[in-house]
């Protein structure tokens, strides 16, 4: 029988321990009879999507993404349109698709997940045609991307603590949105659209969001009382941000978004310059991806 030949892609930045972890709980767990494997290490921005590409030329049966939302989100982009499948190993900081899929931050139990080998399909969600998989958004959260990029701390700590700062110095914005046609006004601090349920750390942004019901969730948070921050970031974290007399929720296939000063978007974290319009779409099944 022909092995499944799968391609394992690690940021060496992630620390020679984490490195050898990871080839510790290969070795141990990675079922051989059905797998045979290689590991590939990105040396440079963006690499991850260059690496998948090769495997996908070579015909890889899977390619392993070792790392956060950011680093899976490189891996897609060498994926899209070839038939070689994704699976995770959660290493990130917020690590959110991997939750939403509900694989184990674990990493022995992550490679256990890829030996059960039950693949699904996974929507992929662009802004701009730039693919995302968990979430993309333009106002509160691209600023936190981009400072927490630029922070040489991570963690939850560190996530929380920009949060907190940044929540009183920020003001809100006023968007032109557009649903599927339908066009609304809001003032918001958040405008976030999302494939996945949450940003990561368990805060669910989008606690409904399906990941293969071909639609995509917009979720905005109006301006608040700052005060009331905290008792946000609660409802996050228990899955009741909806509840929120401050959020609400709109679904639909193609979503835009505009502000004339907008110009810093975040894609799965990952924040960089954006036009002043933002065009959402989605492609149902627009990746196949071992999950349990």
């Amino acid at each position: 029988m022909t092995k499944k030949h799968l391609v394992f892609i690690i940021n060496p930045k992630s620390g020679v321990d984490r490195q050898k972890e990871i080839k510790q709980g290969i070795d141990n767990n990675l079922d051989v009879n059905q797998f045979s494997y290689e590991i590939k290490h990105t040396e440079y921005a963006k690499h991850g999507t260059v690496l998948a590409k090769e495997a996908a030329q070579n015909n890889a049966y899977a390619v392993v993404a070792v790392g956060g939302d950011g680093s899976v989100n490189d891996i897609v982009q060498g994926l899209l349109d070839t038939e070689t499948i994704l699976a995770i190993i959660p290493k990130g900081s917020g690590n959110g698709m991997a939750r939403t899929l509900g694989i184990p931050l674990d990493t022995n139990e992550a490679i256990k997940v890829i030996n059960k080998n039950n693949v699904a399909p996974m929507d992929i969600g662009f802004a701009n045609n730039r693919a995302f998989i968990s979430n993309a958004g333009v106002a509160f959260d691209a600023l936190i991307s981009k400072k927490f990029a630029k922070s040489t701390r991570r963690g939850l700590l560190m996530y929380s603590w920009l949060i907190t700062k940044y929540m009183w110095l920020y003001r809100s914005w006023d968007w032109d949105i557009t649903i599927d046609g339908k066009a609304i006004k809001e003032r918001a601090f958040v405008v976030n659209v999302a494939n996945g349920q949450q940003f990561g750390y368990n805060f669910r942004i989008a606690p409904m969001a399906s990941y293969s019901d071909g639609m995509l969730d917009l979720v905005i948070i109006k301006r608040f009382p700052k005060i009331l921050g905290a008792s946000l970031a609660i409802r996050g974290l228990t899955g009741t941000i909806l509840g929120s007399p401050f959020v609400k929720h709109y679904s639909g296939k193609e979503i835009t978004v505009s502000n004339p000063s907008l110009a810093l978007m975040q894609r799965d974290g990952d924040a960089h310059a954006c036009e002043p319009i933002v065009h959402f779409k989605v492609k149902q099944g627009g990746q196949k991806i071992i999950a349990p």
